[in-house]
């Protein structure tokens, strides 16, 4: 059975944004007072990770709002994150169970990806993550007869599911939603948002967003951290209404003996991915866009960057090993550059 994981969804609070994404500072901040519409954020410790909704309206409607939102990631954090109690806790013991609508939805965007992407995004990475326990390091990395034990379990081939039933069999692999299920409360965090009204919001899941609408007249903004620069930007974008998600190497890592260990691993080879220091993506879900990023990360950037291409709903910008940005023919359409404040 796994070690219970640090954080909900087993990565580590490591300061306000866990990923690559940051909203700039000047939009977070309140606007005027009275009954004019102005910014209300709420902040939260959820998801082993800080949340950050940041609304564009007025009064007690927008407090509301945002309270429903957080109830919406809670409820995903209770039921998926990989910690004793939970219901995904209890499938992994089992091997097999009957799952949950919001579970289930979750398992079938994991499979779907997985297929899609060659299994380079896996959600039956568990024993990997357990074996490499990023949050606990530094410490030496796991000795290759370890690795090939934990690797003979890894594979979304060996997932038997029943979609009409809900019922699946991990044939001996074990599940870790980590980022695809962070990425699926964002969703439904902004389900919540719009059914109670709201249109103009950001919702920030440690990097990854949901933008949509504006902050009054102006755009909002979001900043590309750079992956080996953690006080500079690579680029301040206004991105269409959508998410828009990092993958990075950098905040769920440490060093040993000169090399990076980090948290995003490949299924095929058993250790941390190689090749690529960051990937962007923008897609019309963040359920979606979590596996493509994670995905072109491991595939590398050459191929990852046409894996992104290929998906007609997405588009990414990938920082390779050397530091040098790629990017998809339509990136700068979705996520064009910043003008100055107005």
């Amino acid at each position: 059975m796994s070690r219970h994981p640090a954080g909900s969804f087993g990565a580590p609070v490591r300061g306000a944004c866990a990923i690559l994404l940051l909203a700039t500072g000047a939009l977070l901040s309140a606007g005027a007072g009275g009954s004019a519409p102005q910014l209300h954020t709420e902040t939260r410790l959820l998801m082993g990770t800080v949340v950050k909704v940041s609304l564009w309206g007025g009064g007690d409607p927008a407090r509301a709002s945002l309270a429903r939102a957080f109830e919406a990631m809670e409820a995903v954090d209770r039921e998926m994150g990989r910690r004793p109690g939970t219901a995904l806790w209890e499938l992994n013991r089992a091997g097999k169970g009957t799952l949950s609508g919001p579970m289930a939805a979750v398992l079938e965007a994991s499979l779907r990806w997985a297929r899609k992407s060659g299994g380079a995004f896996d959600p039956t990475v568990a024993p990997l993550m357990d074996l490499w326990d990023i949050p606990s390091g530094p410490h030496p990395p796991p000795q290759e007869a370890a690795l090939a034990l934990a690797v003979a379990r890894v594979g979304w081939g060996r997932v038997r599911w029943e979609a009409k039933e809900r019922r699946v069999n991990l044939g001996g692999s074990e599940l870790d939603f980590g980022g695809i299920a962070k990425g699926y409360a964002v969703d439904q965090a902004v389900k919540a948002l719009r059914s109670a009204g709201a249109s103009d919001f950001i919702v920030d899941a440690g990097g990854d967003l949901f933008v949509a609408g504006a902050r009054g007249e102006r755009p909002w903004k979001v900043g590309i951290q750079d992956p080996r620069a953690p006080d500079q930007l690579l680029r301040v974008v206004e991105p269409r209404e959508g998410a828009f998600v990092t993958s990075g190497d950098y905040e769920n890592a440490f060093f040993w003996e000169g090399r990076r260990i980090h948290h995003i691993m490949d299924p095929h080879r058993g250790h941390p991915a190689a090749g690529c220091q960051s990937v962007t993506v923008w897609a019309l879900s963040a359920t979606d866009a979590v596996a493509l990023a994670k995905a072109a990360f491991v595939l590398g950037p050459t191929e990852g960057l046409s894996f992104l291409e290929s998906e007609g709903d997405a588009e990414g910008l990938i920082v390779d090993a050397q530091g040098r940005v790629l990017e998809t023919s339509g990136f700068s359409r979705v996520a064009p550059t910043a003008g100055a404040d107005r």
